[in-house]
């Protein structure tokens, strides 16, 4: 992306792309225009179509206002477009960084932006799938293309409410289409814009062939986002899921939300902040949904206009100097991630020596007296202390005299019990940072005769270690070592 040191250079090509962004819409406006004398002459059915028409285009013109500022690269001039909007007069002059070429390839082919990422030719021989998702505006479909490579499509649902609506406000098929799809062209620039490991990466996208609705004379057809392939996040399986895997989702939300604390774009707001609005992929957590993405700060004139309110809770926060309100969408984030998440998946079976970190969490987040960088810093503390094992210094180490290894073993005939929340449905699996940990949970389970380790990690390194109360013999197995309680070893249901 070239960055532009001329005022003249830059503000001609903020004009080239803002005429680029309008073009279509002025040609239609010069239609409408030259019938106007004819419409004033018409039936009210007539008149009715013009104004129709012609809100539909009003509501298009701001659709494009939305996505303008995210095109430049910089908070300063995204702020400046904020402002200025259609690039009025006493802003022609300043330098900026401006992607047009974005904007292009969205809107008028299907060219790679990137060299790596798919285009429509890869969705030639496309295998289609189950639907992963749907809501007001769009659908998703799971499908595996070419080279059996998993991904997720993502284009407008013409069935959806926002679609059902805009047709019966305005009446046109095409134009409504181009107005619904505005939402996924500003989040396919959001994903080109945003890039974390906490945000669902943007493979490609696809922009058929022009030729319905308002903006038939310059506009673009029907849009398809290609996108790495994620799982909607079930709220009731994870809250069943072990504390590490719920712990993992909750840094990764943090981590995202640091992120777009101090964004390319600026800090950044999650407006329709839900479970739904993200995925899981190979159990890391992703935002999915971008499209009631917001980069616009606040303006006020005292504290009484930075008021952030909630069902249960209001807060207010500072008007700073500047006539913004302070971190706002910072706030607003973190106070969303409390309330629909930490307070479902953080507390829940915590590990004893971390509850006093997690406690701490709970209570400066529901008051929102930390920033998301205290937030961020109380969970990086909580992962080192728990992946280094340094919050069980309580274990006894005379517990070790109560169990017999035995190495280069696995059992057979196992006889199962369950516990929770178990990394298996069917069994006692749980996750131990040491052999140590593991014969302090054996010796905890009444039923626990022995265990195993097989040298199985999570995410965090810890060891996977199964329990059972009892098994019928043993075979070789290099990888894996059993541990017998000695106390339990006599009983029936034991070798």
């Amino acid at each position: 992306m070239p960055v532009l040191g001329s005022p003249l250079c830059a503000a001609a090509l903020l004009a080239f792309v803002v005429s680029s962004l309008s073009v279509s819409l002025l040609i239609r406006s010069l239609q409408l225009g030259a019938n106007k004398g004819n419409v004033t002459k018409g039936t009210a059915e007539d008149q009715d179509l013009a104004w129709r028409r012609s809100a539909l285009l009003h509501q298009l013109n701001e659709r494009r206002k939305e996505i303008i500022p995210l095109l430049s690269a910089r908070g300063s001039e995204k702020k400046m477009l904020a402002e200025s909007r259609y690039f009025p007069q006493q802003h022609q002059s300043f330098s900026a960084m401006f992607d047009y070429n974005l904007w292009n390839e969205i809107t008028d082919g299907s060219r790679r932006m990137l060299m790596d990422e798919m285009d429509c030719e890869s969705l030639v021989g496309v295998q289609t799938g189950n639907v992963l998702g749907s809501g007001y505006t769009k659908l998703v479909l799971k499908v595996v293309l070419r080279e059996d490579q998993p991904v997720a499509l993502k284009f407008v649902n013409e069935q959806g409410n926002d679609m059902e609506k805009c047709l019966q406000d305005f009446g046109d098929p095409g134009g409504c289409l181009e107005l619904v799809a505005y939402k996924l062209k500003k989040e396919i620039v959001l994903l080109q814009r945003l890039k974390h490991p906490n945000i669902i990466k943007l493979r490609g996208h696809c922009m058929e062939e022009p030729g319905q609705g308002l903006e038939r004379d310059g506009g673009g057809g029907r849009v398809t986002a290609i996108l790495e392939q994620g799982y909607p996040l079930q709220m009731i399986q994870l809250l069943q899921s072990p504390w590490e895997e719920r712990f993992r989702v909750c840094l990764g939300l943090v981590r995202l939300l640091h992120f777009l604390s101090r964004s390319p774009l600026g800090s950044v707001g999650l407006l329709d902040f839900q479970p739904r609005q993200f995925v899981l992929v190979s159990g890391e957590l992703k935002l999915t949904d971008l499209d009631d993405a917001s980069v616009e700060e606040t303006p006020c004139r005292s504290d009484g206009d930075c008021l952030l309110q909630f069902p249960h809770r209001n807060f207010t926060l500072p008007c700073a100097a500047a006539g913004f309100c302070r971190d706002l969408n910072q706030k607003r984030n973190l106070y969303n991630a409390y309330r629909y998440f930490f307070t479902y998946l953080l507390p829940h079976q915590a590990p004893p020596g971390l509850t006093h970190l997690v406690d701490h969490i709970m209570n400066s987040t529901g008051e929102l007296r930390a920033d998301i960088n205290q937030t961020l810093g109380s969970f990086e503390e909580i992962l080192l202390l728990y992946k280094s094992g340094l919050h069980l210094d309580n274990l006894p180490p005379s517990i070790i005299r109560d169990y017999t290894v035995m190495r280069g073993l696995a059992t057979a005939g196992d006889v199962e019990y369950r516990c929770w929340p178990s990394f298996s449905p069917r069994g006692c699996v749980l996750a131990v940072h040491s052999a140590l940990e593991g014969m302090a949970l054996c010796s905890a389970h009444p039923q626990c005769t022995s265990f195993s380790l097989s040298g199985e990690t999570t995410w965090s390194g810890h060891l996977l270690a199964s329990f059972r109360s009892g098994f019928s013999h043993l075979l070789p197995d290099g990888r894996s070592e059993v541990y017998l309680r000695r106390a339990k070893a006599s009983e029936p249901s034991g070798v």
